[in-house]
């Protein structure tokens, strides 16, 4: 029975990452058309007040309903369940109030904060998502808590899909009839309105079929330690689910004043922050490749725990850590060498290459921030990652002007990456003897140094010649992208072989690890 159980939880985990990664995918690639489309200054002015619908969003998809679902699961019957869920709704629901409430009372303010005033329609428009976000939270937090993963993957699918098709039309409908930016930027973002509705939809027969219809319990949790509980603990997972986001938060209030204050003009500031958005998505898309192929060995950690399986728990931390790290830092280094033709084939042109790969090491560092929490998470140990967070998000607030005041927009990727560097430090100074760390023994970081190194330098190489002959056409990009890539990826596979940078179980644990570790044994022949 209890090997059933861990099955039917590794099963729903594994739904619920391919539901993430696909999720995170869209998220990244809409982005790029539709950047295309309304230029740097309306891809500004979208990117300063879509950290706001992140963290929504985050809050009502991943974060809450990760806790609410710890607290269903641990109700003795259905009943006590579904009554643990009215009463999280109400809490909820009082708290999506007001920060809809805020949004609509104080738009003008927020906007001023954020250094561009006409920034306010957006603000209000985005505002109506909070609505949402009980009625999403609660019936994923829900099904995650009894194990059903498809009603919750579904939703988390149709949100980014219906949201990405009413962003595009937008921008199509700008192009079209000449809207105003802002107008644009303002019906993008009822796009957030639109896709949670129809994220809704997808978990609605746990309204109809549970919640309306249970007859009322005896059981009643206090309200103030519920709402203790949530708002401790539920806030820190939500926090921890939405990093990037708030850095981005913290990019939105002072990016815009810190060139202003340079004496920069608003229509050059604008522009600069639009391109410098573009980093985005390619941060995003690197986080899905290396935190998607070890999603699938974390509910591994719970059954041993459970078992008390400590050397297996330890080794499968050190199995997760290192393939995260190398995806990350393989992807890192492989955008970077490409990269001014990579800008140039996703974009249009090759400006702020040097600021966008500044900010494209991030990737390394959030990876394994993400991927050391959801390990903390499996031991529930929350404060003191929680702290390391807080940390660096304080790092990227305090040094964000000051950067950009000495260096110009790279300072905005500089602190970036220095912020996760101080939470990833701290978390690796905090954690527990039983996690596996990437960093100590068997010369691990020397050799995949050394593949990256390797695999850089070639794919640069090749770029310089592509460089000679290039006309600097979209067209020319696609060519040295592709050929860049292929190159990279052989580059660093055979490097890898040769260092003897994995062991057999870490090959094994890749998709198709079974017949990659085939080959690797055929090519050491």
């Amino acid at each position: 029975m209890k090997n059933e159980q861990i099955q039917k939880t590794m099963r729903g985990a594994v739904i619920l990452s391919c539901a993430g990664l696909a999720a995170k995918i869209l998220s990244a690639f809409y982005r790029i058309p539709f950047q295309n489309i309304v230029g740097n200054t309306g891809f500004y002015v979208y990117q300063q007040v879509y950290p706001i619908y992140g963290i929504g969003m985050t809050f009502a998809l991943s974060g809450f309903p990760v806790y609410i679902s710890k607290l269903i699961a641990e109700q003795e019957n259905e009943l006590h369940r579904l009554q643990l869920a009215r009463q999280i709704f109400l809490v909820l629901a009082c708290f999506g109030i007001f920060v809809f409430a805020f949004l609509q009372f104080f738009p003008k303010q927020i906007a001023f904060l954020m250094g561009d005033s006409e920034l306010f329609w957006l603000i209000k428009s985005v505002s109506w998502m909070f609505l949402f976000m009980p009625m999403l939270a609660v019936p994923r937090g829900y099904y995650q808590g009894t194990f059903n993963m498809i009603p919750p993957a579904l939703s988390q699918v149709a949100e980014q899909f219906v949201r990405v098709l009413v962003i595009i039309v937008c921008a199509a409908m700008f192009v079209k009839y000449d809207w105003n930016l802002y107008s644009m930027g303002a019906n993008a973002m009822l796009g957030s309105t639109f896709g949670a509705f129809f994220a809704m939809i997808c978990m609605s027969s746990f309204y109809f079929k549970k919640f309306f219809k249970a007859r009322q319990s005896d059981f009643h949790e206090d309200y103030g330690v519920l709402f203790k509980k949530m708002f401790t603990e539920g806030l820190v997972l939500c926090l921890f689910a939405a990093m990037m986001v708030l850095l981005q938060l913290v990019d939105s209030f002072t990016v815009m004043n810190g060139l202003r204050s340079s004496g920069i003009s608003l229509s050059k500031a604008q522009n600069l922050k639009g391109a410098y958005d573009r980093a985005q998505p390619l941060v995003q898309l690197g986080m899905a490749l290396a935190t998607g192929f070890s999603a699938s060995l974390l509910p591994a950690l719970s059954s041993e725990l459970a078992e008390k399986k400590v050397a297996e728990f330890k080794e499968t931390t050190k199995i997760i850590l290192r393939i995260s790290t190398v995806i990350a830092l393989a992807a890192t280094v492989g955008m970077i060498s490409i990269m001014p033709e990579l800008n140039t084939l996703l974009f249009g042109d090759a400006f702020l290459s040097s600021t966008i790969s500044a900010y494209v090491v991030s990737i390394v560092f959030i990876t394994l921030i993400s991927t050391y929490n959801s390990i903390l998470q499996s031991m529930n140990l929350f404060s003191k990652a929680a702290f390391s967070l807080l940390c660096g998000i304080f790092v990227k607030a305090c040094t964000n002007v000051w950067l950009i005041g000495q260096f110009g927009i790279i300072g905005a990727s500089i602190s970036t990456v220095l912020a996760l560097a101080v939470s990833l430090a701290l978390i690796v100074f905090f954690k527990p003897k039983s996690v596996g760390s990437v960093f100590t023994g068997d010369s691990f970081m020397t050799k995949l140094g050394a593949a990256c190194l390797l695999m850089g330098g070639s794919v640069k190489a090749l770029m310089l010649l592509f460089e000679k002959f290039s006309a600097g056409t979209r067209f020319d990009a696609v060519v040295a992208t592709s050929a860049g890539i292929v190159l990279g990826c052989f580059v660093f596979f055979f490097s890898s072989v040769a260092f003897d940078l994995f062991e057999k179980d870490e090959w094994l644990a890749f998709p198709k690890g079974k017949k990659i570790y085939e080959l690797v044994q055929k090519l050491r022949k």
